[in-house]
């Protein structure tokens, strides 16, 4: 415990929550060097196409964070208890310049890469999806474990390849997502044109609309998830509006009809054992749901991957899973 003391989170009960610097989850500040898991935030929505906000995600979850508490209530996990875990930061943006933020925001995840940490990142738009990926690439592809309203594999919108309809073609483009080990959970929503999913059937991509997710269960989609995975090095990302927007309704592009907040934390969870390599929420944007209830629900998905990855590294670290960084 000595060596974890530090990245320990503000006991409520001598600083009260709405009292001192705000951070992921109260902890402390550090750099990756310092951590295993590092909680991060990129405030970025140059990539949206409609309603922006996303940019504001990263400082209100971090907000709504205070409310996290030490002990999962089902698992009974304590992360902090396991690893070094602490807020390292944001990564640093150009609001009108894209370009120059794809480029500033993969350097900021290779940082996180060399220093032998896995980033948990609050968003952000879904485009900051693509240069985490290129920050954290090895020079092979990774799976993906996507949960979403959409499967954002567009070619272009407005005539550019960047914006948060497209990371996911890109990455697939790029080598750093291997298409056949990608799933896409939670897609529902009237589409553009009757081919819009085309491409990703083509190369492989594994695609569950809402109606299949709610035909098979949970559990049975998130043991495909698995499976597809492996013991593959995966990446999760995490769109606020795969929830309902009666649940988070704070976020650009928002359908009805999708899964409950109790549902996504229950999907989360199914991901324990998986080797989660990095993890982010994004969409969330505070100024479209003033009550906080968006990004209160954001921190408390993070809180959720926190634990899951905390209990899987911890076991790669003890020996009784393969360890791969």
């Amino acid at each position: 415990m000595s060596e974890l003391s530090r990245f320990q989170p503000l006991d409520a009960g001598a600083i009260p929550r709405f009292a001192g610097t705000s951070t992921f989850m109260r902890l402390p500040a550090a750099t990756p060097a310092e951590v295993d898991i590092a909680l991060v935030g990129v405030p970025f929505d140059g990539g949206t196409t409609n309603r922006t906000g996303a940019r504001h995600g990263p400082r209100e979850i971090r907000n709504q964070s205070s409310l996290c508490r030490r002990v999962h209530h089902a698992s009974l996990t304590s992360p902090f208890d396991l690893l070094r875990v602490a807020d390292c930061g944001d990564a640093p943006v150009n609001p009108v310049d894209k370009d120059a933020s794809l480029a500033s925001i993969a350097l900021f995840f290779e940082d996180i890469r060399k220093n032998g940490a896995r980033p948990l990142t609050a968003g952000g738009d879904h485009l900051v999806t693509l240069p985490i990926l290129r920050g954290l690439h090895k020079g092979y592809p990774r799976a993906l474990i996507h949960f979403d309203a959409h499967t954002d594999t567009y070619d272009e919108i407005f005539g550019t390849k960047y914006n948060h309809g497209t990371p996911f073609r890109r990455a697939v483009e790029e080598g750093l997502l291997d298409p056949k080990r990608m799933i896409q959970i939670g897609l529902r929503g009237a589409i553009s044109h009757a081919t819009n999913y085309d491409w990703a059937r083509d190369v492989g991509i594994r695609l569950i609309f809402i109606e299949e997710l709610r035909e098979r269960g949970l559990a049975d989609v998130m043991a495909e998830a698995k499976a597809l995975a492996g013991a593959d090095e995966t990446y999760v990302s995490f769109d606020i509006d795969v929830i309902d927007p009666a649940f988070a309704p704070g976020t650009g592009t928002p359908e009805i009809g999708g899964i409950t907040s109790f549902e996504a934390q229950s999907l989360v969870r199914m991901l324990s054992g998986v080797n989660i390599v990095g993890a982010d929420i994004v969409e969330v944007s505070p100024p479209l749901d003033p009550s906080g209830l968006t990004a209160l629900t954001g921190a408390t998905m993070i809180f959720e991957l926190l634990c899951v990855m905390a209990e899987t590294m911890n076991a790669q670290k003890s020996g009784r899973a393969p360890l791969d960084v």
